[in-house]
């Protein structure tokens, strides 16, 4: 600290400590005030339920006790620190920089040549439910694709994988793509079992592109089948790259690969951008007329794309989602079946090697050697509620 002519300066790390300081006060009794009011509606809605169902004071006191020890367990959970090593691996799903599992859509496509339509409306619905709720919050997701829509216990979409909004790898950087033609080939996962002379006809592209999908996911850049031409230009973009890889998902449903797969990343990134060309329909793979225009109107020049001028709202005017209750897509059974014994059932996740499961261990940090700007992860922390009723059953 430092006095210049009647004005105190303080230090950097004098300064970071009061920041600290500042957000730890700030989080706890933010928390204090959330908790009391989550606390207060899970009680509200206790009685609520109790009074639908016409339980006698007896089994409504009975009910009260029981909530009640769950709430002291829950504030004793909350209480509890946890680590990696707190936790058992049941078994290994997948792999990968940010976890590569096996219970999503990706899986589900490879497993079937083709949906129907009906199922495709289903998913391709959830998908824009859930693309819409991360534009409205102000982000782009910017990795929609088939390994990031999860499947939940009654076979629902889940988004996941939100590190590319926030740029966390280097193919999350839209100038990784500035210039594939300059990657080296190593960079890449090829098909080298398929010439790269013969154009292949559908059945062959399809082979080809499950037999080589799972190792895609694992590569080091992946496949940019599903990246909006823009985002390999140096000219900007917005939330509308989102609809156009959804376009390409729905495709990829109905046809049974991308429109724009190919033997290499290098080829496919040229594909897309003459998509003008290459966003072709096999005739041996029909599809109705409403599903084609859906897929046009999605997968084009982005101020003419289907969501990005009213977002969802341009998807729900057209015919192809006319059936669709958009309100309660939820509540309604899914397109596909999904049966989940309970909640540590890994039935529906590939079969992996047995391995030594190594679970990755921070160096301890000693007193004053925090790194820079660590203190926006104080507190930061999650512990649900209901998982108290959730262990080893699933809840219908």
């Amino acid at each position: 600290m430092a006095a210049t002519e009647g004005q105190i300066r303080f230090s950097g790390h004098t300064l970071d400590k009061a920041t600290k300081a500042k957000v730890t006060l700030e989080n706890y009794y933010s928390n204090l005030i959330a908790q009391h009011l989550e606390r207060k509606q899970r009680q509200d809605k206790l009685e609520e339920s109790m009074k639908e169902e016409g339980l006698s004071e007896d089994q409504k006191q009975e009910k009260r006790q029981q909530h009640a020890q769950k709430e002291t367990e829950f504030l004793r959970l909350k209480r509890s620190r946890l680590g990696v090593e707190d936790f058992e691996a049941l078994k290994v799903i997948g792999r990968g920089a940010f976890g590569e599992v096996g219970g999503d859509m990706m899986t589900l496509l490879m497993k079937k040549d083709t949906l129907s339509e009906e199922c495709t409306q289903f998913y391709i619905a959830e998908t824009a439910l859930a693309i819409d709720s991360i534009h409205k919050l102000g982000f782009i997701h910017r990795d929609i694709k088939p390994d990031n829509l999860l499947l939940d216990a009654r076979g629902h979409i889940k988004l996941s994988d939100f590190g590319l909004c926030t740029g966390m790898k280097k193919s999350h950087r839209t100038e990784f793509y500035k210039d594939l033609s300059q990657a080296k080939p190593s960079d890449f996962t090829t098909y080298s079992n398929v010439p790269a002379s013969n154009p292949m006809d559908s059945k062959r592209r399809a082979e080809s592109w499950k037999k080589n999908r799972r190792a895609l996911a694992y590569s080091t850049v992946g496949t940019p089948d599903y990246i909006a031409p823009e985002v390999f230009m140096q000219t900007g973009y917005g939330q509308s790259c989102d609809w156009w890889s959804l376009g390409v998902i729905m495709y990829e449903m109905l046809i049974g690969y991308p429109p724009f797969c190919s033997e290499n990343a290098q080829e496919t990134y040229r594909k897309v951008m003459n998509w003008r060309e290459t966003l072709v329909f096999p005739p041996e793979v029909p599809i109705s007329e409403q599903a084609k225009d859906t897929i046009l109107r999605l997968c084009c020049e982005a101020d003419r794309r289907a969501g990005s001028h009213q977002g969802i709202e341009d998807l729900k005017c057209m015919k192809f989602f006319q059936q669709v209750d958009w309100e309660h897509t939820r509540e309604r059974p899914s397109a596909i079946n999904v049966e989940v014994k309970s909640i540590d059932d890994t039935s529906n996740f590939d079969e992996f090697p047995e391995v030594d499961i190594k679970l990755p261990v921070s160096p301890p940090v000693r007193e004053g050697e925090a790194g820079y700007k660590d203190w926006v992860f104080i507190n930061y922390t999650y512990k649900r509620f209901e998982g108290l009723t959730q262990r080893g059953v699933i809840r219908p």
